[in-house]
């Protein structure tokens, strides 16, 4: 039951806006996808909102773990504030990996302060487009969570 409310708060919506079914139309035809004049709308958008936790083949950053080390390496920038506490310790950042294998809405799910946050959700925004999860050979929106290591040298 759970599963078919956002189907069904989808539908309602359209069926009660002519505006967002007139826009689903223009995005849809946009993204090359048909939609025929009887068909059902709700069925292409409540799988467009669709977010998997889990995934036949998870997203994964371009190259492997050893291209997402050597990227931290060259792109951290360890906050002065860390330094002169001697903070390190794991920043976890929840965001959302696209069908194109974008970053949608990184968030700080567990943070360790002294600037370490700020950090790490700026790396995640400068990202390279990550390898898409995928269902079926299709690409899909998944949820994922990035444990990003901060290590104090003494």
């Amino acid at each position: 039951m759970l599963r078919l409310l956002p189907v069904l708060l989808c539908f309602l919506v359209l069926t009660t806006s002519a505006t967002a079914q007139t826009q689903l139309a223009a995005a849809l035809a946009d993204s090359g996808t048909s939609v025929s004049a009887g068909a059902s709308t709700a069925a292409p958008v409540a799988a467009a909102l669709v977010v998997y936790h889990v995934a036949e083949e998870m997203p994964s950053f371009p190259g492997g773990d050893a291209a997402y080390a050597k990227f931290l390496r060259a792109k951290i920038n360890y906050p002065a504030q860390a330094l002169n506490k001697g903070a390190s310790g794991k920043v976890h950042i929840s965001f959302i990996i696209d069908e194109q294998g974008h970053i949608l809405d990184p968030k700080v799910v567990k943070g360790l302060g002294f600037g370490l946050d700020e950090e790490a959700l700026r790396l995640v925004r400068i990202m390279p487009w990550w390898n898409p999860g995928k269902i079926h050979g299709q690409p899909v929106r998944v949820a994922y969570t990035l444990p990003i290591v901060f290590r104090a040298l003494e």
